[in-house]
């Protein structure tokens, strides 16, 4: 927390940073501090700033280097702040503008996670395609036996996805400087998930010596390949730069937000009758103009996309429209308790993430077969990714009608009650 000094030139911080990330060898960090609230219409409002802070100002001390599973290479600590005093010059943007600063950078910190992602996709595929071919097992290599095929096919498709995921949502700020929040989280949920289902891809595929350290391989004579560190490393992207449940929860409220917009107050029961009774005029307008929208055929596929993308294209305008009926239906149902329901959302955020995966998979694809590249090898990527995607999609949709979600809550609430379940403790050495 910073306050400002009476003299009215200089701020004092105090606090501690966990986890700052070259903080320990950093000779400059910006710190994000809370200060004093703004009263906004009577009403105080939340004010974060952002202070630059030479590491050699006194009060700032390195309490200690951090070490974790995997990353063993990385300079991240503990850093405490005690009467730092601090200059006004040294504030960034502007009192109170700390959060759009953060706002700023965080885009890109999380489309850096997908697209690291990329290259470590290509590494363990690389490394599951040598060994699915050299590793015999029952007279054939192991890639050639079904559930090794199929763990190939997996790897290879999502990681074709992933780039074009990346690629596509890079070139958007690129031309247009565009607002990609929701680009850049969808690539840093997806992409993150499939990274780490590719390492453990991986591990299955390579056995005991996926499991075993790349150094003791190296001391019995065979290929040094670190499974092993490539799992310990890649665990904290799905953990970083927003985690998968809070990307979930991010992109849940943007999805709802025009639509809070327009009937929020019709569904807030604390509002006053005649309030709702207005608002439900307008969004009833809204909705009847838009809802029918959602029956309507899906629009067309622009005539110079290559035959073999079209198909993926006309099946997301197609379901584009039943995720919007689903999430509408999912609000009239259950109002304002909706945004309790994080399974629920998770799976409508899970469906759009796949459509936008199959959307820049079949465009990235389209660039490929017109730029010359083998357009067998391209079809069949498309054409594997989008089948393994429609199967994600339609067990999402089928979730989000039929499952057991209440009943799974209330069984873990007993399980927070240290007096029940105590036989799931017995036995423990």
């Amino acid at each position: 927390r910073a306050e400002p000094d009476a003299d009215g030139e200089h701020w004092t911080l105090n606090g501690e940073k966990l986890w700052c990330t070259n903080g320990v060898k950093a000779g400059v960090i910006i710190v994000m501090a809370r200060t004093p609230d703004k009263v906004v219409r009577g009403k105080p409002r939340n004010q974060i700033t952002a202070f630059i802070v030479e590491m050699d100002t006194p009060g700032v001390e390195v309490v200690t280097r951090c070490h974790f599973m995997g990353l063993r290479a990385l300079y991240n600590g503990v850093i405490h702040f005690k009467n730092v005093r601090l200059h006004r010059d040294a504030i960034v943007g502007g009192e109170g503008r700390g959060l759009k600063v953060a706002l700023t950078t965080l885009n890109t910190g999380r489309l850096t996670i997908p697209a690291a992602c990329v290259g470590f996709m290509k590494r363990c595929l690389g490394y599951a395609r040598d060994w699915s071919s050299a590793r015999v097992q029952w007279g054939s290599p192991i890639g050639q036996h079904e559930a090794v095929a199929h763990k190939l096919a997996r790897m290879a498709a999502n990681t074709f996805a992933t780039e074009a995921m990346v690629l596509l949502t890079s070139s958007l700020v690129d031309r247009d400087h565009a607002d990609i929040r929701l680009e850049a989280a969808m690539c840093k949920l997806w992409g993150s998930e499939a990274a780490w289902e590719a390492v453990d891809d991986l591990m299955q595929i390579r056995g005991g010596r996926g499991y075993e350290t790349a150094a003791s391989l190296k001391a019995r004579g065979e290929q040094p390949v670190p499974v092993e560190r490539l799992m310990r490393d890649s665990r904290i992207n799905l953990i970083f730069e927003g985690s998968s449940e809070i990307m979930h929860l991010f992109l849940a409220r943007e999805a709802l937000d025009p639509h809070l917009k327009v009937a929020g107050t019709v569904l807030d029961s604390r509002q006053p009758f005649a309030a709702r009774a207005a608002a439900a005029l307008k969004a009833g307008g809204f909705y009847a103009l838009w809802y029918p929208r959602l029956y309507l055929p899906a629009g067309g596929v622009p005539s110079d996309v290559s035959p073999a993308c079209r198909p993926a294209l006309r099946y997301v305008s197609r379901t584009s429209h039943r995720l919007a009926r689903t999430l509408f239906h999912s609000m009239a149902r259950h109002g304002p308790a909706l945004e309790k329901r994080q399974l629920l959302l998770a799976r409508i955020v899970d469906i759009g993430t796949e459509l936008f995966a199959i959307t820049a998979t079949a465009l990235y694809a389209d660039a490929l077969i017109k730029r010359g590249d083998n357009r067998d090898d391209i079809t069949s990527l498309v054409h594997t990714f989008t089948t393994q995607s429609r199967a994600r999609i339609d067990a999402a949709f089928r979730g989000a009608s039929h499952n057991h979600d209440r009943a799974h809550y209330k069984f873990a609430q007993t399980l927070l009650d240290e007096s029940r379940h105590t036989g799931l403790r017995d036995g423990i050495v």
